[in-house]
């Protein structure tokens, strides 16, 4: 019989120990993550893409789903429990407190916030032979702002109505919008997302066009109408041929899930993206601000457990 020594006993320890740790190591509790995003030509799709490809290599399969952006997205996530949504944080804040018209005044209290995007900021392009290179120029033109009920309807459709301006809305998906424009059957096309936005540069590398923005008065107009947004700036040389700053006004987006997401899930998927060293290179251009520090951006949606459990461990504090 082999004699037991304090010395067999550290290593039966040690052993007893490691296999323990083993097996609490979490894995996901979905075979697949589903992140609603939007379609094609939009900013969400490629960056929920750009999510999929990056926590693949943390163990998840995530794939993204195309929709017609964060409305949509508000409202399947808010009843459905296994799937996550690029959102909009204006519309978050509409959807949540039931102030946008879109929402006929029903609360969608199932909001969960689990990671920061990028921020959405708006601007318009116009062909040149169109002579339209300012806000109140639009006047009586056809303008394509993305899908119906979206955020860039919402914004601009507010905007217009306080500074008094009549336009004709038209409603697409932003590649079928830059398609319309340079077959002359919209006059400006007005986007959200982060800049560049891509279906405005897709205009200016097929037809000589101009991106432009607001006046300080027309953003003061838009930030009281909609006090969540801020004033935001798009540096000169963003755009081709963009030789000023362009000013703009706008907001946050974030990743959300319903409050009944599996807790390990929404941990795991926000533990693989925010630990993404460089979010630009490693899941989308914009995404500059992917970043833990960044998840203060949310002042009012409630954070899932499963993402507050990842930022405490990562040192930040004062989230709810």
């Amino acid at each position: 019989m082999k004699k037991f020594t304090p010395f067999t006993f550290v290593a039966l320890l040690g052993a007893v120990v490691l296999l323990a740790a083993c097996s609490t190591v979490e894995s996901p509790s979905l075979n697949e993550i589903g992140i609603y995003s939007a379609g094609p030509g939009s900013a969400f799709l490629p960056y929920a893409q750009g999510v999929a490809g990056h926590a693949f290599a943390s163990g998840l399969k995530v794939r993204a789903l195309e929709t017609t952006g964060s409305i949509e997205n508000i409202r399947k996530v808010n009843v459905e429990t296994n799937r996550a949504g690029t959102v909009f944080m204006g519309s978050a804040y509409e959807a949540y407190t039931g102030s946008g018209a879109w929402t006929k005044g029903e609360k969608l209290t199932n909001l969960r916030a689990l990671f920061p995007m990028y921020e959405t900021s708006f601007q318009m392009a116009a062909l040149n032979s169109s002579g339209i290179s300012s806000l109140h120029a639009v006047a009586g033109k056809r303008v394509g702002v993305g899908p119906a009920g979206g955020p860039a309807e919402v914004f601009f459709a507010g905007l217009i109505e306080v500074l008094n301006i009549k336009a004709v809305i038209v409603n697409g998906q932003p590649a079928d919008m830059v398609k319309d424009m340079l077959e002359g059957r919209i006059d400006v096309l007005w986007q959200g997302a982060p800049p560049p936005i891509p279906s405005l540069t897709q205009v200016l590398e097929r037809a000589p066009a101009t991106v432009f923005g607001l006046t300080a008065d027309e953003q003061a107009a838009m930030i009281k109408r909609f006090p969540f947004l801020t004033a935001a700036t798009v540096l000169s040389g963003t755009y081709k041929n963009q030789t000023a700053p362009i000013r703009s006004a706008a907001a946050w987006n974030f990743v959300l899930v319903h409050r009944d997401f599996p807790a390990a899930d929404a941990y795991l998927l926000t533990k693989a993206v925010m630990s993404a060293t460089d979010p630009r290179t490693q899941i989308y251009p914009p995404a500059a601000n992917t970043r833990a520090a960044d998840a203060a951006a949310n002042t009012f949606l409630p954070f899932h457990p499963g993402a507050l459990r990842y930022y405490r461990e990562a040192g930040i504090s004062g989230l709810k």
